[in-house]
Order: structure tokens, then C-alpha cells, then sequence
């Protein structure tokens, strides 16, 4: 049974003073799209009859098979906390599907889906707890943001170091009104930066949730005079921000990476699930890491992974285990940044673990040792790979990692690679501050 029926959707509408729905949607690069409508057409739009034109979406449909339709999940009505309380704006999730009612393939939340569906195929529910990084940053004079902030507080301070302390808690409280499970939330490493944790669900509740964290965040910050940026590293020699994905197994209630008669309590389905993301990493870093700035954040000294190997406790490692076990075990892997698509960053990482189950693959030995601090030869000799170094030989790893796109499907795959592949080519042709003030005088 859902959370809610058709007509307790028109109700509540009716009855609570909700003068706009906003129809939301994602694009495959992860930005929101919706489409407002007055509570005049709620009936209309449970009944999956409000239309949008696909050709004006990047990576959608061409113009000639523009008509597309939005199907709301019923479960994801959501009244918005920060919009006023009199004529009050609600929200609604939703998938797209072509004329015919079948289900876009271009859709990221349907492609999470088809990922789903296998898991459940193999006796799986697929459960993710994320850890979303941001920066606060000052605005101008004339609203604009900079890349300044008054802040001087660094790991779990509090005001009056932290001066976005008030922000987050505002956004922390305002996700709990919308049904929303903050675990935690705090000041981070960098001046200016903070992190916010929620309670780990089944993944495309997961996806939705990060999708309605990160509005919520730039929609405070704005309201505060405070400009909140996901960009991966805005700051050359500070931290860069992440987005630790903490994911899971279940079967009827249970836990499945848990084992307690194992040395590390980890089962067989755990280890194989390890396995497969270091086989597929590099091939989805392209999708969990999607920016050319993301590698910038992917460099040692930053305590951001750039080695493939696995540990119970190294935060140097690109998968960690947090030391929780029973019902809370987990696989935390620490590369995603939280610029990515989050709809087809748990597709394919949910695929990359899966196939390594279905193989039977076996991880390599534990890591316990500080990577960062190894020499290249050392990890040669450990068998320690590096993850891509640019988006550009990142995006060449996924043409290679069929697993990979066969998860995000033909349509994706290519609408992606090529979005990509054009930002690549123009960060390329730019000439930056640093060429300039190393080269100009000297050449």
C-alpha cells in the first residue's frame, strides 16, 4: 500500500490552502526541472494528464517527439516548509513517461528503477544512507555569490566560529517537516563548509530525498543572504565536498552484509558487493563524479579517496566499513561528490555490487595502512590502482564498463557521454587565471 491515495492527495490540496504543486522531474545531468500547476489542476495531474515538452530538456527526446508526460508518485507529496503558510506550495515527484504511458528510458529516476527491479529479482531491497557536503558563501553587494566566507571554524565547531550554523539548522528542521530523517548535521573541515546526513532508506526514496536536500539548501541559504554551492572543490587548497554513499542489502527485514560468525562480521554477499565496485569504479566514476572540477577534489592530502581498495577502518581507502554492525553494516563508498546525478549514481553502483555478487568476486585484502602516505611503488606492489584523473579518462573508463551502460541504458549512455564530452572539450579551450599569471610575463 502507498502513503497516500489519489483522492487523499486532491483532499489535502482542498483542504490545507494549497494554492501550487510544483510537478518536479530531473534531468540526466541532475538538475531539477519542474512544472508548476494551480491546486485548480491537482486532479488532473494525479490522474497523469500534465504535459511537458521533452525537447526544451537536455538529453530528453528531439523535437519532433516532444510531448511527454509527468506521472507523480503519490508518496512524495510534500508541502514546502520555506514557501508561505498562506496559499501554501506543495511538491510531487515525478516520473516520465512518454504518450503511450510507457516509461521514458531517458528518465534518471526510471533508470534507477530498472536497477531496483533486478535487485528484487534477486531477493534484494536496496537501502542508502547519504552524507551530503556543501559550502556557504558570502553574496555581493549586488546578490551574486563569491567564493568568500566569513567563517572560521573548521570539524564539528559551532557558532560563533560557525556562521552558517543558524542555515543549516533551518534546513535540517524544514527536511523533518517534509517527512524527511536528518541524522546529523555539522560544521565540516573548510571554512564555510558543512555536511548533512540523512537517515539511510530504500534507494529511490534515497535519491529523493538528496534531490530535496539540495533545494533546500540553496532555497535557505538565498533566503539567509548566503549562497549554497555542491560544487566539488570552489576552493583551491580547502577540502572538497563529497557525498558518501553508505548502502546496503536487505531481505525481509534482514540485513544481508552482516555475518557474525566471520572475523569482521561481514558476510559473503558483502564482500562480493565490495568486489564489484572496485571492479566497476573507475568505469561509474564518470556518473558519481560527473564534473571537470570533480577531479580536482579526487587528489591526495584532501582526505577525498583516489585509490581503489577497501578497509573496516582506513578513511584513506575508497570503501570503508563504519564500524556499526548488525541491522546498521554497510558499504560506504567515499569517491561520489555531490554534483552527481543521484538516480544514476545508485543505478550504477547498485549494478557494480550486483555483479560482482552474481560472479562470486572476491575483494582484495584489506588496506589498513594510510595510502596517502605510500609511495607509488608501494602501491604497485599492494596491487593499488588510481582512479581516473580527469572527466575526460573517466568517461573513456565508462564506454569500456558494459555493466555500466547497460544499466543507464542506450539512450542515456549516449545523451550523457555527450553532454560530457562537450564540457570537456570546452573547459579545454579556456584559457584560466593560472595560465595567465604563470605564463604571461615569463613567455
Amino acid at each position: 500500500m502507498g502513503r497516500y491515495s489519489k483522492e487523499e492527495i486532491i483532499r489535502l490540496v482542498e483542504d490545507g490552502d494549497i494554492q501550487f504543486i510544483r510537478m518536479q522531474f530531473t534531468d540526466i545531468f541532475g538538475q531539477m526541472k519542474n512544472v508548476a500547476i494551480t491546486a485548480s489542476q491537482i486532479r488532473r495531474a494525479v490522474n497523469n494528464e500534465i504535459m511537458m515538452d521533452g525537447s526544451s530538456i537536455e538529453g530528453f527526446v528531439r523535437i519532433e517527439e516532444s510531448d511527454q508526460y509527468l506521472w507523480p508518485d503519490l508518496d512524495t507529496f510534500a508541502v514546502l516548509p520555506w514557501r508561505p503558510q498562506y496559499g501554501k506550495v506543495a511538491r510531487l515527484i515525478c516520473d516520465v513517461h512518454n504518450p503511450d504511458g510507457t516509461p521514458f528510458m531517458g528518465d534518471p529516476r526510471n533508470v534507477l528503477r530498472q536497477a531496483l527491479s533486478r535487485a528484487e529479482r534477486m531477493g534484494y531491497t536496496f537501502h542508502v544512507g547519504p552524507e551530503l557536503e556543501f559550502f556557504l558563501f558570502q553574496t555581493d553587494d549586488n546578490g551574486k555569490p563569491t567564493a568568500q566566507t566569513a567563517d572560521e571554524a573548521s570539524y564539528f565547531d559551532l557558532g560563533p566560529l560557525d556562521h552558517g550554523e543558524s542555515t543549516r539548522r533551518e534546513v535540517a528542521l524544514a527536511l523533518e517537516q517534509m517527512g524527511m530523517e536528518v541524522e546529523a548535521s555539522h560544521h565540516e573541515i573548510a571554512a564555510g563548509q558543512h555536511e548533512i546526513d540523512l537517515k539511510y532508506t530504500e534507494a529511490l526514496r534515497a535519491a529523493d530525498n538528496i534531490m530535496t536536500c539540495k533545494l533546500a539548501v540553496k532555497t535557505l541559504a538565498q533566503k539567509n543572504g548566503l549562497h549554497a554551492t555542491f560544487m566539488p572543490k570552489p576552493i583551491t587548497g580547502a577540502a572538497g565536498s563529497g557525498m558518501h554513499l553508505n548502502m546496503s542489502l536487505f531481505h525481509g527485514g534482514k540485513n544481508l552484509f552482516f555475518d557474525e560468525h566471520t572475523r569482521n562480521q561481514l558476510s559473503a554477499t558483502a564482500t562480493a558487493f565490495i568486489a564489484g565496485l572496485l571492479t566497476h569504479v573507475r568505469g561509474l566514476c564518470a556518473v558519481t563524479n560527473p564534473l571537470v572540477n570533480s577531479y580536482k577534489r579526487l587528489v591526495p592530502g584532501y582526505e577525498a579517496p583516489c585509490y581503489l581498495a577497501w578497509s573496516s577502518s582506513n578513511r584513506s581507502s575508497l570503501v570503508r566499513i563504519p564500524a556499526p554492525r548488525g541491522q546498521a553494516t554497510r558499504v560506504e563508498l567515499r569517491n561520489p561528490d555531490p554534483s552527481c546525478n543521484p538516480y544514476l549514481a545508485m543505478a550504477v553502483c547498485l549494478a557494480a555490487g550486483l555483479d560482482g555478487i552474481e560472479r562470486k568476486l572476491t575483494p582484495p585484502p584489506e588496506v589498513a595502512e594510510n595510502i596517502y602516505a605510500m609511495t607509488p611503488e608501494t602501491r604497485a606492489a599492494h596491487g593499488i590502482e588510481s582512479l581516473p584523473g580527469t572527466l575526460f579518462a573517466a568517461l573513456r573508463a565508462m564506454e569500456q564498463d558494459t555493466v555500466v551502460t547497460d544499466t543507464l541504458g542506450p539512450h542515456v549512455t549516449a545523451h550523457y557521454i555527450g553532454g560530457k564530452q562537450r564540457e570537456w572539450t570546452e573547459y579545454q579551450s579556456q584559457v584560466s587565471q593560472w595560465e595567465l599569471e604563470r605564463y604571461l610575463v615569463a613567455y
